[in-house]
C-alpha cells in the first residue's frame, strides 16, 4: 500500500510509492483540488497532460450538490468527472465546520442547515464514510471536527476526543478505498500528540494532520506539524490537510509530510497571480504591459509557452476566460513540478540544498 524508498540524511524528508485502487502514486506529491467534482477551469485531458497524479473531491459539497442520487447514477464520481486517476475525498468536517450555517455538534454527528439553501441537513461518521464509498473515493477521510483558531485548551481537548470517537466508527463502515485518519489538537502539542497516538492505535492506511491553516500564523502551523509528525508511524503516508505555499511545502516535506493539497494554484490564478520560483507576479501591474516574456521560462507549462505576460495581461484586464485558465494551468504546474524537483532532490541526496536555494529565493522576493 505504502512503500518507504529513500529518507534524506539531513531532514525528515521522504521518497514514497503509495498505490491505490486506480493508480500509483509518487510521493511527496501535489494533490489540485477538485472541490466540486472539477478542478476549476481544468478539464481530466489537462490534468493528465499536467501530470497530476491525484485529485481531491469534497463530500459536503458533493453531498449538497450534485447530491448522492445523481452520483450513483453516474457510477461514482470517477465516471461522473471523466477522471480514471486516484481521488482522495476529505469528509467535509472542515466545511461543516467553516461554511454550514446553524450547525449543532452531537454524538452521533453535526445537524447543520445547507450554506445554499438552508436546507437541514445531517453528517455524522457512518454517513461520511458511506457517501466516500458511494463516490468511489481512493482515499477516503474519517469524519472530524475542526476547532477553531485560536480556541482553549479545553475546547481543543473535548474536539480532538470527540474525532478519536468518531475514527473508531469511521474504521467500522467499509469502503473501497484506504482510510486516513486525522490528527487534531489544535496548537497544543501535547494534544497533537495524544491524538497522534491514539489515531495509530486504531490503525489506518494513512494519517492527516488536521486543524492547520485556519488562520493561526505560521510558526504556529509549522509547530502543529512538528508536534504531530514524530508521533506517526514511518510506513505509512502523511498527508497536511489544506496547505499550503511553494516554501511552506517544501518545508513541510522536510519535517516530513508526504502529501498536499491547497487551493491556492487555481483562486490566485483567478485574481490574475502567478506562480514563479521568486514568488508571486500580479500580472494585472502596469509594468507587464509590454512583457515579451513567458510567467517563468524555466518552470514554465509547454501548453502556455506561446503566451507573454503581456498578452496574459491582457486578457486579465479584458476579464476573458482564457486568461484565468493559462494562468491556473501555469499554476498547477509549477506545483506539481515542484513536487517532482522535490523528488528527483530526495532522489539524489540533495534536498537539503535544494531546500535552502528554493525557500530562499521566494522569500526574499515575495512571499504570499
Amino acid at each position: 500500500m505504502f512503500e518507504l524508498l529513500q529518507s534524506d540524511p539531513t531532514s525528515g524528508a521522504r521518497r514514497g510509492r503509495l498505490v491505490t485502487v486506480h493508480g500509483t502514486i509518487e510521493t511527496p506529491v501535489f494533490m489540485p483540488v477538485g472541490t466540486q467534482g472539477t478542478v476549476k477551469a481544468i478539464a481530466p485531458d489537462e490534468l493528465r497532460q499536467l501530470k497530476a497524479q491525484i485529485i481531491l473531491g469534497n463530500t459536503y459539497h458533493l453531498f449538497i450538490r450534485p447530491g448522492m442520487e445523481v452520483i450513483k447514477h453516474f457510477g461514482g464520481l470517477h465516471r461522473f468527472m471523466a477522471w480514471d486517476g486516484p481521488i482522495l475525498t476529505d469528509s467535509g468536517g472542515f466545511q461543516v465546520f467553516s461554511l454550514a450555517k446553524l450547525r449543532k455538534i452531537t454524538e452521533d454527528g453535526v445537524h447543520f442547515q445547507s450554506h445554499l439553501d438552508g436546507a437541514p441537513c445531517f453528517l455524522g461518521p457512518e454517513t461520511a464514510m458511506e457517501i466516500q464509498a458511494a463516490l468511489g473515493s481512493d482515499i477516503c477521510m474519517v469524519f472530524d471536527e475542526c476547532p477553531p483558531w485560536p480556541c482553549e485548551y479545553d475546547y481543543a481537548a473535548g474536539s480532538w476526543e470527540r474525532t478519536l470517537r468518531w475514527a473508531r466508527r469511521c474504521k467500522e463502515v467499509p469502503t473501497p478505498g484506504l482510510k486516513f485518519g486525522i490528527v487534531q489538537g489544535a496548537t497544543f502539542p501535547a494534544l497533537r500528540r495524544q491524538s497522534a497516538e491514539a489515531l495509530v492505535g486504531i490503525g489506518f492506511d494513512g494519517y492527516a494532520i488536521g486543524g492547520v491553516s485556519v488562520g493561526e500564523p505560521e510558526p504556529e502551523m509549522m509547530a502543529a506539524i512538528e508536534s504531530s509528525v514524530p508521533w506517526l508511524p514511518v510506513d505509512r503516508p502523511r498527508y497536511a490537510m489544506g496547505l499550503g505555499t511553494p516554501p511552506q511545502m517544501v518545508e513541510m516535506v522536510a519535517r516530513g509530510v508526504d502529501m498536499f493539497d491547497c487551493v491556492l494554484p487555481t483562486r490566485l490564478a483567478r485574481n490574475g497571480t502567478a506562480f514563479t520560483s521568486k514568488g508571486t507576479i500580479n500580472l494585472k501591474n502596469a509594468e507587464y504591459r509590454f512583457d515579451n516574456e513567458p510567467i517563468e521560462r524555466d518552470w514554465e507549462f509547454p501548453e502556455c509557452l506561446p503566451f507573454s505576460r503581456g498578452y496574459l495581461r491582457h486578457l486579465v484586464k479584458a476579464e476573458e476566460i482564457l486568461g484565468l485558465r493559462l494562468i491556473s494551468l501555469h499554476n498547477l504546474h509549477f506545483y506539481l513540478e515542484l513536487m517532482r524537483r522535490v523528488r528527483a532532490a530526495i532522489e539524489a541526496g540533495s534536498f537539503e540544498g535544494f531546500r535552502r536555494g528554493f525557500v530562499s529565493d521566494y522569500r526574499k522576493h515575495n512571499e504570499i
